[in-house]
């Protein structure tokens, strides 16, 4: 019996069509049910490319089961062929009313020559997906009644599944996420895999089917999920080892006010301050109470922050550095930052989403003129602004300047000739 996410797949007649599913949900039990009761009503031929032998296999297996159940008895074909580099099994059931369902490991090479239908099973994960669709979309031209089926869960967005369903015109789009399929009737404890998975990366893409992007984030995901610990948060630190950074902002994005404390050579987190939309003489007010708080802060004095900067300068001395934003003294904030994670220096709330999207959401961009800029999408979280009030923090506590004082050790002989009770002549 299926659920209902799974017959709206099988229902579903369009040509182009497309399902983004978590793991487990049954969408390859949908995806061949859905092309076996096609070729049932017609003599056609279903392509299915699979990311590898082993996968290719076990989705023939699936096509065996529904036509066991229909009591179809279909003639079963394995064939070896050389793609140009290994040696490729290819399974091929017959019909009795002549349609056809082959089985391959996708490649670049193995559906070229044919015309049909076309099923990727687990897209996402092909070998070569961009150099797979440019070679093996043709094989639907020719005839309008050929169909392409698209199944997977993501693997980042630097693949031609992710382009595909993020630019999805023309395609009719289905999404089963976990909680998607347990609404449905799916039989499962999905808090009870997602404790037991201990991985909220692996969760968000397998489960919650988000796109992860990892090739281009600045400061990566391992490296984040490895500075988390708990209980760092605390309204009591030492001011003569503690840190603070602003990022500023006025409407659009937030303002983020980050405290260090460095308990020996590693800096915990003790506070992190989010103002959004908030006037700037109340931006100041909270600024002005932390400040004697701390040892040193620096300040974004970009644009509307400058005034804001200048003040707190003005009100609290030495200890207060306006930063000045541009591309050098971004590129040098963000690498003394990722060098602090790598380190493993940094201590930061455990599993706080919006922080840890931030901290991944900066970029490493060329641009077409050979600049090096930091920068990230502005999204409904802001503008990576906790990535660069961290950032600040780091260049405050990295930077300590102030006032020199001395004191005497070990009074001179000299000072002192004639013996005489200090503080007479």
């Amino acid at each position: 019996m299926l659920l209902p996410y799974q017959k709206r797949w099988v229902e579903d007649r369009s040509r182009f069509k497309i399902w983004l599913a978590a793991r487990q949900v049954g969408k390859s039990f949908a995806s061949t049910l859905e092309t076996v009761n096609d070729s049932l009503e017609r003599k056609t031929l279903w392509i299915h490319l699979s990311s590898g032998q082993r996968q290719s296999l076990e989705l023939a297996e699936k096509v065996k089961l529904h036509l066991d159940a229909y009591k179809i008895a279909a003639q079963a074909l394995e064939d070896y062929f050389f793609d140009g580099e290994t040696r490729v099994t290819q399974l091929e059931y017959r019909l009795p009313n002549g349609s056809r369902h082959l089985f391959l490991p996708a490649n670049p090479a193995t559906a070229r020559g044919y015309s049909g239908n076309l099923n990727l099973d687990e897209f996402a994960f092909h070998k070569d997906p961009r150099g797979i669709w440019t070679a093996v979309f043709p094989i639907i031209t020719r005839n309008p009644n050929y169909k392409v089926r698209i199944t997977s869960t993501p693997n980042g967005r630097g693949n031609q599944f992710a382009e595909l369903w993020l630019n999805a015109e023309g395609w009719s789009q289905h999404k089963t996420t976990i909680y998607d399929a347990v609404a449905d009737g799916l039989d499962i404890d999905p808090e009870e895999l997602r404790i037991a998975l201990n991985d909220p990366l692996a969760w968000q893409q397998e489960y919650l089917l988000e796109f992860l992007d990892e090739g281009s984030a600045f400061l990566p995901y391992d490296l984040i999920l490895a500075a988390e610990v708990e209980d760092t948060l605390s309204d009591q630190w030492d001011p003569e080892n503690a840190y603070l950074g602003m990022d500023i902002a006025r409407r659009r994005d937030l303002t983020v006010i980050w405290i260090d404390e460095v308990v020996g050579d590693v800096a915990w987190c003790r506070k992190i301050i989010e103002l959004h939309n908030t006037p700037f003489h109340a931006q100041l007010q909270v600024l002005a109470s932390l400040l004697p708080r701390v040892r040193r802060a620096c300040i974004d004095a970009t644009g509307m922050g400058e005034m804001l900067a200048e003040e707190a300068r003005r009100r609290f001395g030495w200890k207060v550095e306006p930063v000045h934003f541009n591309l050098e003294t971004k590129a040098d904030l963000a690498q003394t930052l990722r060098l602090g994670f790598e380190d493993r220096k940094e201590r930061i709330p455990y599993n706080d989403q919006t922080l840890r999207q931030s901290l991944h959401a900066i970029k490493r961009i060329v641009t077409s003129a050979g600049n090096v800029r930091y920068d990230a999408e502005r999204n409904e979280a802001g503008h990576a602004d906790h990535f660069w009030a961290k950032a600040l923090a780091v260049h405050a506590r990295g930077r300590r300047r102030g006032p020199i004082e001395y004191h005497t050790i070990q009074r001179s002989r000299f000072s002192n000739p004639q013996g005489k009770p200090e503080g007479t002549l």
